[in-house]
């Protein structure tokens, strides 16, 4: 069971006021608010054990290492993947996929090389490949989806030719909530010998993930997005994968031993961790991730997929508008139970199609014009394209609105939206 009543008071953001009406925080897929704990987090490492890791044999600096190294296996044991060697600390999302595309292009890519993508990716899972398009000639394919934003599997297979080397698909999409079915396009992409990266940054904050189940090549996330702080991200990478690609970035830390006239390389995952990490921020990710792990990753992916479905109901009311995504309970058959525990799935209920993504638009009226006035009620959505201009042209217009959930979100608080969008749509 979910009390989000008492998870609200660990995010004293909530408590504010917008324009003098409470606020309402609908934007969780662009970030997630903090709650106290991983505040308190990071203030207490800056007073109490705040020294630069891995360079010091002083006390401060052994356990600022400690606390580093803790916060690997945290992750580790969160996304149950294999090794603590195989998490590298990045930026975030972005810069792990920037990481893989550098990486393995330089690698295992040459001209004529194919990487395939869908149609639903973010711009992070699209500007790195076309920038090793553009640098090593390598082809970019496309996987498209129906008018209710489920992938085309069948087109997917059809894809792949000896010169496919990659695949990299996002496991939610940040537009229409689609989940897709992760552990069959890597199912496929295997049978073809083909590596896979996943785009975890909508799927980690929402419900239990394996990377050992899924199989998954390399999986992703962002902190900010799971009640961490930004800046602070996860790489996964299977060890044979990591060992084999070249280093993304140089500098201290990545390197074994340095001459002018030859360099080793450190060990995983150092390797790919050159200067000094975020490693306040690492602390804190780990106190996010136990933070969520406290409320149960399962009660959460079963809480915010019964609102999410509440506010589709309520919203599908409102005269003039239009949801994109999937939307009908027929489509469960798109839920990737595999990245799920096998023990909870009698929890996580059969609703998992939709991630608590829900993008809209209602008559005529502008997004922009829409999503300013109902900031002035008080209520926080996101609009424009969502850094997915490529999907916006597959369907047809400039952007959405979009309402994405958290575990602290409320049904009052989605029926507050619903009023809010009869209200200004009354204005015009």
């Amino acid at each position: 069971m979910v009390n989000v009543q008492y998870i609200r008071q660990d995010f004293p953001i909530l408590g504010t006021t917008v324009y003098g009406h409470p606020l309402v925080y609908l934007d969780n897929g662009a970030t997630t608010q903090k709650p106290r704990q991983v505040v308190e987090a990071i203030t207490n490492q800056y007073y109490t054990t705040n020294a630069n890791v891995h360079r010091g044999v002083h006390h401060l600096s052994m356990v600022a290492t400690d606390m580093l190294e803790q916060s690997r296996e945290t992750v580790r044991q969160f996304i149950h993947a294999g090794s603590a060697s195989e998490i590298v600390f990045t930026r975030g999302t972005t810069e792990s996929i920037n990481l893989v595309a550098s990486s393995f292009c330089q690698q295992e890519m040459r001209g004529g090389d194919e990487v395939i993508i869908s149609t639903m990716e973010h711009h992070s899972n699209i500007v790195p490949w076309q920038l090793q398009a553009q640098r090593k000639g390598i082809v970019v394919k496309v996987i498209p989806i129906t008018d209710d934003g489920i992938l085309l599997m069948d087109e997917y297979e059809k894809l792949f030719t000896p010169k496919t080397k990659l695949v990299s698909v996002t496991h939610v999409s940040n537009v229409l909530g689609t989940v897709n079915p992760v552990s069959n396009i890597i199912r496929i992409a295997h049978d073809h010998g083909v590596p896979v990266l996943i785009d975890g940054a909508q799927s980690v904050p929402h419900m239990p993930v394996d990377v050992q189940v899924l199989d998954a090549d390399f999986y992703c996330f962002s902190g900010h997005k799971v009640y961490a702080p930004t800046g602070i991200g996860v790489l996964y990478g299977k060890r044979e994968w990591l060992d084999r690609l070249p280093p993304y970035q140089a500098g201290g830390e990545m390197i074994g031993t340095v001459s002018f006239e030859h360099t080793t390389f450190n060990q995983l995952p150092y390797k790919f961790e050159a200067g000094t990490p975020n490693y306040v921020g690492a602390t804190a990710l780990a106190v996010a991730l136990d933070y969520v792990n406290q409320i149960g990753m399962e009660n959460i992916a079963a809480y915010e997929s019964s609102l999410t479905q509440y506010a589709l109901g309520q919203m599908s009311q409102i005269p003039g508008i239009r949801i994109f995504g999937p939307t009908s309970p027929s489509l469960t058959s798109q839920v990737d139970k595999d990245s799920i525990d096998k023990s909870q799935l009698s929890i996580v209920n059969c609703k998992l199609h939709r991630g608590s993504v829900i993008s809209f638009l209602v008559g005529n009226i502008h997004h922009l014009d829409m999503g300013t006035l109902l900031d002035r009620l008080g209520i926080a959505v996101r609009t424009g394209h969502h850094c997915a201009e490529p999907l916006m042209h597959r369907l047809g217009i400039e952007g959405t609105l979009r309402a994405s959930f958290g575990i602290y979100n409320t049904r009052e608080e989605v029926d507050a939206l619903v009023s809010g969008i009869k209200r200004v749509a009354n204005m015009f």
